[in-house]
C-alpha cells in the first residue's frame, strides 16, 4: 500500500477507534444517509477517507450540540461549506476551551485552599461558571448595576432552578437548529412562535432592558440578534451562521409585529 493511500484511507475498525465509537454506530449511520464508506473492500469492510472523515467530525461536533441525527441531517444538507462550518464550531470550541481552563484552575485552588486549611475568595471558587461569562459585555452593554440584578436573580434560583433555566435555553436552541434547518420561512407560523418564546425567555431576566419599565425592548432584542451573527460564540448556539441569520430575521421579524 502506497503512503498516500495508508494516510488517507481507514477501516471503519480504525475510524470507530480514533472516534471513540463503535462499527455498529458508524454502520448505522451508513443505513440512516448520514455518512456513507468512501469505498467497500472486496471483504465486505467499509473504509472512509479524510472527506468522510471530515463529515464524521461535523457530525460527531454537531452531536456535543445536542442535536439528535434527524435534525444532523438537515443541517449538513444545507451546508454550503463544511469547512465555514467547522470555522464558527472553532470559535465556539475555543470559548468553552477558555471558560473550562477557568473551572479547572478554581476548582485547584479550592483542593489547595482546603487542604491547607485555608479560606478562598468567593470569586475563585465560583470563577468560570458561565452564568458570568458575559459579565463585561452585559456592563458594557447595559451597566453595572443591570449585571448585579441579573446576577442576584441568578443566585437565587438555586441549583435546580439553574439546571432547569439552562435545560430550557438548550432546548430553546435546539428547537432554533431544527427549525432553520429544515426549510422554513423566518415569517412562518412555526418560526414566530420560536421567536415568541425567544422573547418570553429574555423578558424572564431581570436587569435588561427587556424587563425595565419604559425599556426599548424592540431595540434589545433587535441588538441581540443582531450580535447572534456577528459574534461566532453565539451563531454556534444556533448551528452556524445560517441558523443564527434565521433567528435574526425571525425575531425582526417578531418585533416589528409585535414589540
Amino acid at each position: 500500500m502506497s503512503t498516500d493511500k495508508a494516510t488517507s484511507d481507514w477501516s471503519i475498525q480504525q475510524i470507530a477507534a480514533l472516534a471513540g465509537t463503535t462499527s455498529r454506530t458508524l454502520r448505522h449511520y451508513d443505513a440512516i444517509e448520514l455518512l456513507a464508506p468512501s469505498r467497500i473492500a472486496s471483504n465486505g469492510y467499509r473504509h472512509y477517507d479524510q472527506r468522510a472523515l471530515v463529515r464524521l467530525q461535523r457530525i460527531l461536533l454537531l452531536r456535543e450540540l445536542g442535536l439528535g441525527l434527524p435534525a444532523i441531517a438537515t443541517v449538513l444538507a444545507q451546508e454550503d461549506s463544511a469547512t465555514s462550518a467547522l470555522r464558527t464550531h472553532v470559535a465556539w470550541l475555543r470559548g468553552e476551551q477558555e471558560r473550562l481552563s477557568r473551572l479547572i484552575e478554581s476548582v485547584e485552588k479550592t483542593i489547595a485552599a482546603e487542604a491547607a486549611g485555608e479560606e478562598i475568595m468567593a470569586k475563585d471558587m465560583l470563577d468560570g461558571f458561565d452564568h458570568t461569562a458575559h459579565k463585561e459585555e452585559v456592563e458594557k452593554r447595559w451597566g453595572k448595576e443591570a449585571y448585579a440584578q441579573s446576577d442576584a436573580w441568578w443566585q437565587g434560583m438555586g441549583a435546580n432552578g439553574q439546571a432547569d433555566w439552562k435545560a430550557r435555553v438548550a432546548a430553546l436552541n435546539n428547537d432554533w437548529i431544527a427549525l432553520s434547518s429544515g426549510g422554513d420561512a423566518p415569517s412562518s407560523s412555526a418560526a414566530q412562535e420560536l421567536a415568541r418564546r425567544h422573547v418570553e425567555w429574555l423578558t424572564s431576566m431581570p436587569g435588561t432592558p427587556a424587563t425595565t419599565p419604559g425599556g426599548d425592548v424592540r431595540g434589545y432584542v433587535l441588538g441581540l440578534a443582531e450580535m447572534y451573527v456577528a459574534d461566532g460564540r453565539f451563531a454556534a448556539n444556533y448551528g452556524g451562521l445560517d441558523g443564527a441569520a434565521f433567528v435574526r430575521d425571525a425575531l425582526g421579524i417578531y418585533a416589528v409585529r409585535e414589540l
